[in-house]
């Protein structure tokens, strides 16, 4: 878009009473390159293109995008966008007047960088060649079964998002951004004694074409190849409750949805999240210091700035046990009449943003992993998770467990899967007893998804000892 459209635009946007107005411009390309069985089965290239305009009045908020970007259609937009914001009626309120210039952040090419300002210069982000793809998943597929004689199928696919952003609003801020986004997706069928067993590995960054090589590679398709050839040997423990040891890294994901939905702001100011009048109480061991984070270079999750124009940050979600904060947008922010924590964002120019999570992620503890198992008598060790559900308003969770260990006296012994975890997130965190020096960042593919939108996120976790949960 030509910036000097900006203030025509929002102007536009508050002719009918707006208190606030934001325009954000994308043009996204996704490409996709998938292996199945020694040969390329499927490419394919998308594009995303277009505009949305948001108009806030009194916390109500009107929507409205377009893919056309022309200065008529735009103007359109804004208008109906402030027309459904709940404004009042032309000329009965003094609407806000934006500015007619814009405070712009460093740029990709400006010498000095802001410390928010993560992502390599524009220059430096490209793309991955097509024939480069084939080349890698074609020798990941040969590598892949010349490790093991028992795989009898591969299966892979490697998908590049770059997403180009364009953003202003009516308070004089404005920038531009880039976001690439590279994810390999491995699947392993392995058999054996008439048994078959898949096995499937992730990696998901914040890179471009620097993202693929044949380390990264190598390293997934491992992963893959060690989860099947797990399952042969594995077991379903008897069930019931007892305690659970978390293991650092993709047990994460038990943090992501069991907990950390519930810090989301918009829940809180709906009054449906358990956590609803919690700040500042103490609500788990002081051991217990809980984080999402938007500056971690190449994470998932990392935000120079978010879809909202606010810079990414780092923000204590629990501090020693004590409730510290919530994850704030805007319109959350306003009304609880704090800062944003850099935590609107939104999937596409098609959505409005929302509260949602980065990298979420617990600081490692005192503890050492053996310790944590020794402790136990009876228990089990919770290793690799697929899938499960939550009840965000009360916590209640039930996760899917694919691999892990039986703990009998103080040590791992038999390894076991298909497991159903169940429990209480809120409840789960305050049986956290012991925290473990191991953090681990787990960049596999996530994408987290909220009120039919899907974002990318990252997830941590050091190992955790939850003194009892329901294993089914």
């Amino acid at each position: 878009m030509n910036p000097e459209l900006f203030s025509p635009i929002l102007a536009a946007a508050l002719s009918r009473g707006g208190q606030y107005a934001d325009i954000y411009a994308e043009d996204t390309t996704v490409t996709s390159i998938e292996l199945q069985d020694g040969r390329v089965s499927q490419a394919q290239q998308a594009v995303l293109y277009g505009a949305g305009i948001r108009v806030i009045h009194d916390g109500q908020t009107g929507y409205a995008y377009t893919m056309d970007l022309s200065p008529e259609a735009l103007l359109r937009a804004a208008r109906f966008a402030g027309s459904i914001s709940g404004s009042t009626s032309v000329g009965s309120q003094q609407p806000a007047t934006p500015p007619d210039t814009f405070c712009w952040p460093a740029r990709e090419t400006d010498k000095t960088r802001l410390p928010h300002d993560l992502h390599p210069p524009l220059a430096q982000i490209s793309a991955v060649p097509s024939h480069r793809v084939r080349q890698l998943l074609l020798r990941l597929d040969e590598e892949a079964r010349q490790s093991d004689p028992r795989i009898i199928r591969v299966k892979a696919a490697l998908t590049q998002r770059i997403q180009r952003i364009q953003f202003a609003n009516s308070q004089g801020e404005a920038y531009t951004d880039q976001r690439p986004r590279t994810a390999l997706v491995v699947r392993i069928v392995m058999e054996q004694g008439g048994q078959t067993q898949m096995g499937m590995a992730t990696s998901m960054m914040q890179m471009g074409a620097e993202f693929v090589t044949h380390e990264r590679i190598q390293n997934v398709m491992s992963e893959a190849i060690s989860r099947a050839a797990f399952l042969f040997d594995a077991v379903q423990p008897q069930g019931g409750e007892m305690p659970v040891v978390m293991a650092a890294g993709g047990s994460g994901i038990l943090l992501h949805e069991a907990i950390g939905h519930a810090f989301e702001a918009d829940f809180i100011r709906q009054g449906t999240s358990i956590f609803t009048g919690q700040l500042g109480r103490q609500i788990c061991s002081p051991e217990i210091t809980i984080v999402d984070d938007g500056t971690q270079p190449g994470d998932a999750g990392m935000l120079r700035w978010d879809d909202e124009g606010v810079p990414g940050q780092r923000t204590t979600l629990v501090r020693e046990g004590r409730l510290e904060s919530f994850l704030y947008d805007r319109i959350s922010a306003e009304h609880f009449h704090v800062k944003p924590t850099g935590n609107g964002r939104r999937e596409s120019f098609r959505y409005v943003p929302q509260p949602r999570m980065r990298s979420t992620y617990m600081l490692a503890g005192q503890a050492t992993e053996e310790d944590i198992i020794r402790s136990v008598r009876r228990g089990i060790y919770a290793q690799v998770f697929t899938n499960g559900q939550v009840q965000i308003g009360a916590g209640d969770f039930t996760f899917y467990m694919k691999q892990g260990y039986l703990i009998e006296d103080g040590h791992l012994t038999r390894p076991i899967r298909d497991v159903n975890i169940i429990g209480n997130g809120p409840q789960a965190l305050r049986d956290i007893s012991m925290v473990a020096d191991n953090l681990l960042i787990d960049h596999s593919a996530s994408m987290c998804g909220k009120g039919g939108q899907s974002v990318p996120v990252s997830q941590g976790l050091p190992t955790v000892l939850i003194n009892k949960l329901i294993v089914g």
